[in-house]
């Protein structure tokens, strides 16, 4: 069984505590990140939510570990890497983890998902698995004792900008149910895909820890930054 890190941050399942802002940076302006990277620095973000995919698990190619490491020149925030890839372990062991970053593979994809937990425990990591929008939370079941996180995938995974699932909000419920009826209320719940402002607040109400910004909560057009940041942190502080 792999052992589950202790780490020296607030224990965020606890509601006074302050939830988490991942922005995409997929989403910000690319030809200017250095300068988007210091600017969300600035307003406070916790995280930057980092997508890898391979054109396989999903038809989309986006950044790979050579991002990673540059990201990781750039900035002290934690990575908050989301691996959207049939082979988790070939990425993980390519980007050059550090500690406090957060690494997400699929539940969908045939891995040994403790072992990948292990190595990233090892670099002083978080593991979590996400769900896409089709998969049931009881998809869980084996790889409980592994995780420290949870991504739900409110839109088809793969693309910027996609349209939320109808209904599927609710899921971020059932699973805070489902994670504190097995004995891990502590395993945080991130919540990613057309995250407003407006329905971060709903879902942080139903349980939800972590909120991956894009372009429905933070790179809105016709607003800069440092309103949609604010605005954003303001929605998810309970």
């Amino acid at each position: 069984m792999a052992k589950i890190v202790n780490f020296a941050v607030p224990n965020l399942i606890d509601a006074k505590m302050k939830n988490i802002i991942s922005v995409s940076v997929m989403c910000s302006d690319l030809m200017a990140l250095g300068k988007d990277i210091k600017d969300l620095e600035r307003l406070g973000v916790d995280w930057l939510h980092v997508d890898i995919m391979d054109g396989h698990f999903v038809p989309n190619l986006t950044f790979g570990p050579d991002f990673i490491k540059a990201m990781h020149k750039a900035t002290s925030l934690p990575l908050d890497i989301h691996l959207m890839v049939d082979d988790p372990g070939f990425f993980i062991g390519l980007c050059g983890l550090q500690e406090g970053d957060v690494v997400t593979t699929h539940v969908e994809v045939a891995q040994d998902f403790e072992k990948l937990s292990a190595g990233a425990h090892a670099a002083g990591c978080r593991f979590g698995l996400a769900l896409s929008p089709h998969t049931q939370v009881e998809a869980l079941d084996s790889h409980l004792n592994v995780i420290d996180t949870v991504t739900l995938m409110l839109v088809r995974p793969g693309h910027a900008g996609s349209k939320m699932i109808d209904g599927i909000m609710d899921k971020v419920g059932e699973l805070r149910r489902y994670l504190d009826a097995h004995g891990r209320k502590d395993v945080l719940i991130s919540v990613d895909g057309s995250v407003s402002a407006e329905r971060a607040r709903y879902m942080a109400g139903l349980g939800a820890n972590i909120f991956v910004g894009g372009t429905a909560g933070i790179y809105r057009k016709g607003m800069s930054l440092d309103e949609t940041i604010p605005a954003f942190r303001e929605s998810i502080t309970l």
